[in-house]
């Protein structure tokens, strides 16, 4: 079955969105749409697709089964409001709106339309977040007692709606939740404004989940240097992952070797063991997150990231704002 696809918005991530459309046997890229007449038509071009600069226009006259918004974070109501109208599909890129209260009007109108609602959070469909997750899971590291996230780079000048956390932080927020299948519920940020004209583009922040692991959140636009790791600390040692390059490393604690927790407390040690590093087939997390949006529009799987997915991870990354505003630790 070949579904009718299109994106909207085809700036740095959406023109991304329709090379993947273009490139999968399952879907027929039948449009795309853009403010910019420039850009529309250099990617419908490339992707032997039509063009539009309305994008009512592109959903009226193409009538797509399944659509990419991939507009900014501002204009996320408005257009996921359009395309839930006519009944279509649709897959938001994060943050799933500017605020908590657009995310869950986009949520009730998908609910009550009956239209499949999934959220670009792409790092769930990174291999080796996959793979972190499995071995969490299967209890190679004990219980877990620490993770820290390193999202961090130059500044993006085509992002002046939103700061480093709703724009980043997001990522970071979701996967912890994800490989640890724990809620957050206490976080305390410090941000910093320091080249970005209106929002913060620095967060230090510490988060307490409700198993007791302590998370670190260290992101910012202010680097120099491409920066996507996360670490996991455990009783039997660390985790880390390059999210770029899709690298699983484990560091073995030697002292632990089968032993229980309270045990090590006893011998008073985590010592160096053996470094190892996973074989991971690797794969590009966007095709896959396509794969996986196609696949629950054919009714073959269930939504991977739900919108109450998205809207948690905004409620969480909109709590840290306020934190470093007012300084203050936030339940939540």
């Amino acid at each position: 079955m070949t579904l009718r696809t299109a994106v909207i918005g085809v700036g740095s991530m959406g023109r991304n969105h329709a090379r993947v459309y273009w490139e999968l046997s399952e879907a027929n890229l039948v449009g795309i749409s853009d403010l910019n007449p420039e850009t529309a038509q250099a990617i419908a071009q490339r992707y032997s697709t039509q063009a539009y600069t309305d994008y009512r226009q592109l959903l009226d006259e193409q009538q797509p089964d399944a659509v990419t918004l991939a507009v900014p974070t501002v204009q996320h109501l408005e257009v996921a409001l359009a395309v839930i109208d006519r009944g279509i599909d649709l897959l938001i890129e994060k943050p799933i709106a500017f605020t908590v209260a657009e995310g869950e009007q986009i949520i009730a109108a998908a609910r009550n339309a009956g239209v499949k609602l999934c959220i670009g959070h792409i790092e769930r469909f990174n291999p080796a977040v996959i793979a972190l997750k499995k071995h969490i899971a299967q209890g190679d590291l004990g219980r877990v007692f620490q993770i820290d996230a390193h999202r961090q780079g130059p500044f993006p000048a085509r992002i002046n709606d939103v700061g480093v956390v709703t724009d980043l932080a997001v990522h970071d927020l979701d996967i912890m939740r994800y490989i640890s299948q724990s809620k957050m519920v206490r976080v305390y940020a410090e941000t910093e404004r320091r080249i970005h004209s209106e929002h913060e583009d620095l967060l230090a922040a510490l988060v307490r989940m409700s198993d007791g692991i302590v998370g670190t959140l260290v992101i910012n636009w202010l680097t120099p240097t491409k920066i996507r790791e996360l670490l996991v600390t455990g009783e039997r040692g660390l985790f880390r992952v390059n999210l770029l390059t899709q690298d699983l490393f484990f560091y073995e604690n030697a002292v632990a070797n089968g032993l229980e927790w309270e045990n090590l407390r006893m011998l008073r040690g985590v010592r160096e063991g053996q470094m190892t590093r996973f074989v991971i087939a690797k794969k590009e997390p966007l095709r896959a997150e396509q794969e996986a949006f196609l696949g629950a529009v054919k009714g073959e799987i269930p939504v991977s990231v739900t919108g109450e997915d998205g809207l948690r991870a905004l409620e969480l990354a909109q709590a840290l704002i306020t934190s470093g505003l007012e300084h203050r630790v936030l339940s939540v």
